[in-house]
């Protein structure tokens, strides 16, 4: 662990006010307890959750979908602007670099400036402050969001450029999918180094023993939380606790980045279940999170999407109505129903059957059977069973909430430059942190 001596003044934090009670007839919402946290506590540690491509209609449906109050209603605080340097609508990478650096830089980049210099991180900055490091996702490690953090290329692209600089920045836990770019070699530079590596679920009871842990679940991206029964996969939940064990030991703090990748995921294929499912395996993540918050009272949580995915609408289709409830009974994602059709396509209403409840009507069968993509047409029948609209297969720019907890939760109301969250993360932990372009 990191030993450098430093000085952590204390912050007054004031606890966030819970916003918005959903008004309607469809769903009775009943609010859970509120998270204000109010407390003169340090900031020593900070843990970063970023739902990615959750929007104010995410976090609506998703109200809607639980049937009461989330855990993050209670900790809205402001909203946030996601732009990049070159367009109005961010990317990944783009809006992942704003957030670890307090620089935009152009769609694709990672922590890198616009005219190619690397940009030092908010993470990085930590470590020098003698703290330990964390990342988790359920993309691959190596994905935009995560990369950020710890590594600096000219594209998001270059996975492959990107796993050994996680090493080489001394991420003490890396946690998600993406086997496929760490080769043997790289994991035995990293068990030199002194981690210890797992590669299962069954493996994760062993995190807290480890002093630094590299934990890799899949070849490529983890399974989406609808489909996750089917392997030895863990949790965003069960993962975040494991760094947990992993990063507390460390008594001069930490810096914990917790991505739910998938819910970007979701909205790029309009697949409204899979969309909520991941909202709610990352509301059990933070759970853990606002847990652990609330037993240390030195640590700060912030969460904020990097960006909206798909143009998600609450409600649509000429109707003043939302019927959310219909995702509840979906059982798999539009990939994994559509891997289940046969080659004529002839047991489609069976199949939709099956993971749905819903009894297709032949004009969706006929919908379904002639797309080129069967698994987004199977999802846009369900989302407009749903009432769930779409107007982009991308992301789009609108503003995004931003939620916090803890010491120095205060500072993160308003509506923020998407750049201006490192900083005052680095304000919360006394911390110098001056990005420079």
């Amino acid at each position: 662990m990191k030993r450098i001596k430093k000085n952590v003044l204390t912050i007054v934090a004031i606890s966030s006010i819970a916003l918005g009670m959903a008004v309607g007839t469809n769903i009775p919402i009943e609010p859970v307890e509120a998270n204000r946290n109010v407390n003169n506590g340090k900031v020593k540690n900070v843990i970063f959750m970023i739902p990615d491509g959750y929007s104010a209609s995410y976090a609506t449906n998703y109200r809607w979908f639980k049937g009461q109050e989330t855990l993050m209603d209670s900790m809205l605080v402001g909203m946030h602007r996601s732009y990049s340097a070159n367009s109005p609508v961010t990317d990944s990478a783009a809006a992942g670099t704003a957030f670890a650096t307090g620089i935009k830089t152009n769609n694709g980049m990672i922590s890198t400036s616009p005219k190619g210099k690397e940009l030092k991180t908010i993470l990085e900055r930590a470590e020098e402050e003698g703290k330990s490091s964390g990342l988790v996702a359920t993309s691959t490690i190596t994905h935009a969001t995560p990369a950020v953090f710890a590594s600096h290329v000219a594209s998001r692209a270059n996975e492959a450029d990107i796993a050994p600089q996680l090493l080489k920045n001394d991420v003490d836990v890396i946690l998600g999918g993406g086997k496929k770019y760490f080769p043997e070699s790289l994991l035995n530079q990293a068990k030199e180094k002194g981690y210890d590596y797992i590669s299962s679920k069954d493996d994760l009871g062993k995190a807290d023993k480890s002093k630094k842990l590299i934990g890799l679940f899949s070849e490529e991206g983890m399974a989406p939380e609808l489909d996750r029964n089917t392997t030895n996969q863990p949790s965003l939940k069960e993962m975040t606790k494991s760094a947990l064990d992993v990063l507390k030991k460390d008594k001069d703090g930490f810096f914990l980045m917790v991505e739910g990748s998938q819910i970007d995921w979701a909205g790029h294929a309009h697949d409204a279940a899979w969309a909520m499912k991941d909202a709610e395996a990352f509301e059990q993540a933070l759970a853990e999170v606002i847990d652990f918050a609330k037993k240390d009272k030195n640590t700060l949580v912030v969460v904020a999407g990097d960006h909206d995915t798909g143009g998600m609408s609450v409600g649509g289709y000429g109707q003043y109505d939302a019927k959310v409830e219909v995702l509840r009974n979906v059982t798999a994602t539009g990939d994994f129903m559509a891997s289940k059709l046969d080659v004529t396509r002839s047991n489609i209403k069976d199949v939709v059957k099956q993971y749905s409840t819903i009894d297709l009507t032949e004009s969706e069968v006929q919908k379904i059977k002639s797309a080129q993509k069967p698994s987004m047409a199977i999802n846009e029948v369900i989302s407009e069973r749903a009432l769930v609209g779409w107007t982009s297969t991308q992301h789009t720019g609108v503003d995004i909430p931003l939620y916090a907890f803890g010491p120095g939760s205060d500072l993160f109301r308003g509506l923020h430059e998407n750049t201006d969250i490192p900083g005052l993360m680095a304000k919360a932990m006394k911390i110098n942190f001056t990005p420079t372009k």
